[in-house]
């Protein structure tokens, strides 16, 4: 490289420096592809170097690829190259590269430098705003190279001009990435949703579902299990609180059944009486009790070739539950007084809003019964878990109560919605029935009204003064139940003072005020 010496004018006054003046101006107006093609260029012909390159290194920082080079007054087409083996894995280091003359016999396995008969090479790292180095500009020539300070600022002044364009390049490049991303993502989106909506639709039109209204994930997960249980004979056990709507769900998976064309026999467990439970279930012989004046049917047999729903299951009793056991088991019963053994071809759908299994360890619910029961559960969501169901829901009961109530409402305004999607409905879809029925009667012309009072202002519940206990006795409960879970182990990472966030000496002396035995099996 042949040094230049600063120009100055006769009044000694600085000259801009013309190899400075000439890169300046030549890339001034240039971007992306153009600028580092420009750059290049401008650069090997200013400093007087047989070649000029600029290049990114890939994520791994194991090889660099081109992007621009000129090398004998022409450009030449972009290449990728490892850097093992070269100068440019030396630019990693973050520093000046300089190899003034003879770098071949530093680098003899690089072939670009063959090609090019260097004999010196001069390079800058490109780097960004987190010190990563990103890039290098470099420039061969086929004679030494001796740079001095004012060629090495200019290397360092377009190599900043360089990073710039090269961070610019490759923030764009991700936002392009970023927005295809997007893109697909929507597509995609898109697609899922036209095709949850058409197996939606699929679904219905395949399946009586009539009677069961909301579009939510929640109520669509009840649907596809009643699609896929209705086929079948499975015991079906149907769990939500009380007006979720458990009766519907029984319905429609009797009507999608093979048995849709026998009956459909509902029992109301909590409405019997204990006395005259088995009797409706399972019927009774004349003479059977008092008052038995005459044989009759019960209701299993009535359900024979059918369905029958047991509701309200948790209510009841145990006599009955273990004759119900053995219905579920065997497909036979015997009538109250009687002997003879029915045969009965009977499907069980049963529903609770109760838990079972806290009945099963209270001791007033079978266990054997439960799992007979619990073949394929089905949950079906409280009304504020979806309350997005709520404006069809409204509109569904608008349609099906107008012609009783004699009234044609077609508005609800958006406030009216909003109202009933912040009340908690402790009743579910059979209170907001009521609610919107009781608007509709109060409500002029065709927009629903909704007026103070029409939903009831409930508080919150709180615990009465009978149920509650002294401190000292709901902290020994707490210890116990600790103890109990840890098997009396006291201290150590699974020990009681961990989970309770205390000293275990502090934990000892506590149960020793509360009256606690130490001498647990396995206390430490």
């Amino acid at each position: 490289m042949k040094p230049l010496s600063p120009s100055v004018d006769v009044n000694d006054r600085p000259v801009v420096d013309p190899t400075l003046r000439s890169i300046t101006e030549g890339t001034a107006s240039a971007r992306g592809e153009h600028f580092f093609r420009s750059l290049v260029q401008y650069l090997a012909i200013s400093l007087n170097v047989k070649s000029a390159f600029v290049a990114e290194f890939n994520p791994e920082r194991t090889a660099a690829r081109t992007l621009a080079v000129w090398t004998d007054d022409r450009h030449e087409e972009n290449f990728d190259f490892p850097l093992e083996g070269t100068p440019c894995k030396r630019i990693l280091t973050g520093g000046i590269q300089h190899f003034a003359d003879d770098v071949q016999q530093t680098f003899p396995t690089n072939d670009h430098l063959r090609d090019l008969d260097a004999r010196s090479y001069l390079a800058i790292p490109l780097t960004n705003d987190t010190g990563l180095v990103i890039g290098h500009l470099a420039v061969i020539d086929s004679k030494p190279m001796h740079a001095d300070e004012r060629e090495l600022s200019i290397f360092h002044i377009f190599a900043a001009r360089a990073t710039a364009e090269l961070v610019r390049r490759q923030t764009e490049r991700q936002l392009d990435d970023s927005l295809r991303r997007e893109h697909r993502l929507r597509s995609e989106r898109q697609r899922i949703e036209a095709e949850v909506a058409w197996l939606r639709e699929e679904l219905r039109a395949r399946s009586d579902f009539a009677e069961i209204v909301g579009e939510s994930d929640g109520i669509w997960t009840v649907l596809r299990n009643v699609d896929m249980v209705a086929s079948t004979d499975s015991t079906v056990l149907i769990l939500g609180e009380t007006g979720t709507g458990k009766e519907l769900v029984a319905r429609a998976i009797h009507r999608n059944s093979k048995r849709n064309a026998g009956p459909f026999v509902r029992v109301n467990c909590a409405a019997l009486p204990e006395s005259l439970i088995e009797s409706e279930l399972f019927g009774h012989e004349h003479g059977a009790f008092t008052g038995a004046t005459s044989q009759r049917t019960g209701r299993f047999e009535l359900a024979d070739g059918g369905t029958i729903f047991l509701d309200e299951i948790g209510e009841m009793p145990l006599p009955a539950q273990s004759r119900l056991l053995r219905v579920l088991q065997e497909q036979e019963l015997e009538r109250v007084g009687g002997s003879r053994t029915i045969r009965v071809d009977t499907r069980v759908l049963a529903a609770t809003n109760r838990n079972l299994l806290e009945m099963v360890d209270e001791g007033s619910f079978r266990e054997d019964l439960y799992y007979r029961l619990n073949v394929f559960p089905i949950q079906i969501p409280p009304l504020r878990e979806r309350t997005e169901d709520i404006p069809t829901l409204v509109r569904s009961f608008l349609n099906k109560l107008g012609p009783r109530l004699g009234k044609t409402i077609t508005d609800v305004p958006p406030a009216v919605f909003a109202a009933l999607r912040d009340y908690p409905w402790p009743g579910n879809v059979r209170e907001l029935e009521n609610v919107v029925e009781r608007a509709m009667i109060l409500s002029a012309g065709p927009m629903l009204q909704l007026p103070d009072g029409v939903i009831p202002a409930r508080r919150k519940p709180t615990r009465s003064a009978a149920k509650l206990s002294p401190l000292a006795e709901v902290e020994r409960e707490h210890i116990e139940a600790v103890l109990e879970h840890t098997r009396g182990v006291i201290a150590g990472p699974k020990g009681a003072a961990r989970i309770l966030d205390l000293n275990p000496n502090t934990l000892r002396s506590r149960m020793a005020k509360l009256g606690i035995a130490a001498d647990r099996p396995s206390a430490t």
